[in-house]
This record gives structure tokens, sequence and C-alpha cells, in this order.
């Protein structure tokens, strides 16, 4: 079995400010113009962009969003629990590994501007997915508010919003 830090040495990964280690494997040479994306987006963006993601059960990725979708990839060690809140507020659970017996599923799709956080499921082990975006990633999209931001837009969901955001 691969150690967590043989896993981040191995694959380069760094520090995301979610929570976590990633590093981009992938972006596309093609571009989308900011003209043909829209208004929501300030510039252009690249067809698309992947990353492996590694979490930890010591750690988690904390509540944010992205005007994209995103597809999630299992791809070893623990299955992982995926929170989801819609702009409506809607809160959804998925479970993301390869136990198809007890529904997990090795793929999903974050809908663009859900907020959304991920957990490791077993304790003292980690998780190793990929991430896929379309239109590519840009930081220009990433939004990551506070416990008191998200709280004050969802306060029916304040105890999981406060479990999953780091201040």
């Amino acid at each position: 079995m691969n150690s967590v830090n043989d896993i981040i040495e191995k694959l380069g990964l760094e520090p995301h400010p979610e929570g976590g280690y990633f590093k981009e494997t992938y972006r596309s040479e093609g571009i989308i113009s900011k003209q043909e994306l829209g208004v929501a987006y300030k510039a252009h963006r690249n067809y698309s962009t992947c990353i492996y993601f590694l979490l930890t059960s010591d750690s988690f990725s904390a509540f944010h969003r992205i005007k994209q979708d995103e597809i999630w990839h299992f791809y070893d060690g623990s299955a992982i629990r995926l929170h989801m809140i819609s702009d409506h507020g809607k809160y959804s659970v998925h479970i993301i590994g390869k136990n198809l017996a007890k529904g997990e599923v090795p793929q999903f799709v974050v809908p663009g501007e859900y907020w959304f956080a991920a957990e490791v499921i077993d304790p003292n082990t980690y998780t190793l997915v990929g991430c896929t975006v379309a239109p590519g990633f840009s930081f220009n999209d990433f939004e990551l508010k506070s416990q008191q931001e998200l709280t004050t837009l969802f306060p029916d969901l304040a105890d999981i919003i406060s479990r999953l955001t780091h201040y």
C-alpha cells in the first residue's frame, strides 16, 4: 500500500487552498473565448483541465464552488463523502468509491455553481481522485466563503457548514 507521503512525492502534489493536495495534469490547448462563454466569465478558458486530488482522513475539502461542472473520478484509497448545496439550499450527499455493491460510484459530476465539500470516510487513510473541469478551471472561478458567510446563506445547514469550513 502506498503511503500518503509517497503519493504526494511521486505525483508532485502541492497543498490546495480548500484542503488536501493537488497537481494539474492536463490543460487543453484549445481555448473558448470570453464572448462564447458569456457574462459569467471575465476571460477565456481552456476547453478542459484535470487534476489529481488527494485527501487524508485528518483533513477535508472545505465548502467552495466554481462556475463549471466538475467530474470526480475515484482512483485509490477510501471512499469519499461529497457534500453538495445547490444555490436554492438543497443539501445532498454522494459517496464516490469503488464498492458498487454498497452504492458507491467511481465517477460523479458536481454541477457548476453548487457549493461542495468532501471528506474521507475511513479513518487513518486517504483518498486519491481526479477532477476534470470543463470549461477549464481558473482560480478566477473559485469561491471559498467563511463559515459565517455560508451559514448566513444557508442557516438550516449550519452544522455541516461548521464542520466543513476552515474559518
